[in-house]
């Protein structure tokens, strides 16, 4: 079983049979800790930051796609209408909207 206690904790828990043959026997008990110290960064700080800007990439892209639709949808509005009405007139100037389909 791999048990790590939580940092801060000076001594690790010491198993109940170790600790009564040490006391039966006089013996000393000896701790021994091995830590590793990293070397470099860890990976979340890496990590953090790309996902972030993974995410704002995303949301650029909505925005963009939903833009086109925007745009897309008052083209064919522009048309459909200007195919409907016709000529349009104001004040003695007419405009043709749309050209008549043959």
């Amino acid at each position: 079983m791999n048990h790590r206690d939580p940092p801060g904790v000076i001594a690790p828990h010491i198993p109940a049979d170790a600790y009564r043959r040490a006391e039966a026997t006089g013996a000393p008990v000896v701790i021994v800790v091995q830590t590793t110290d990293r070397t470099g960064r860890p990976l979340r700080h890496y990590l953090y930051p790309i996902a972030i800007a993974g995410a704002a990439t995303m949301g650029v892209f909505g925005l963009v796609a939903a833009f086109f639709a925007l745009l897309d949808f008052a083209s064919q509005t522009a048309a459909t209408v200007g195919g409907a009405a016709g000529s349009l007139g104001i004040g003695g100037i007419t405009l043709r909207l749309a050209r008549p389909t043959k």
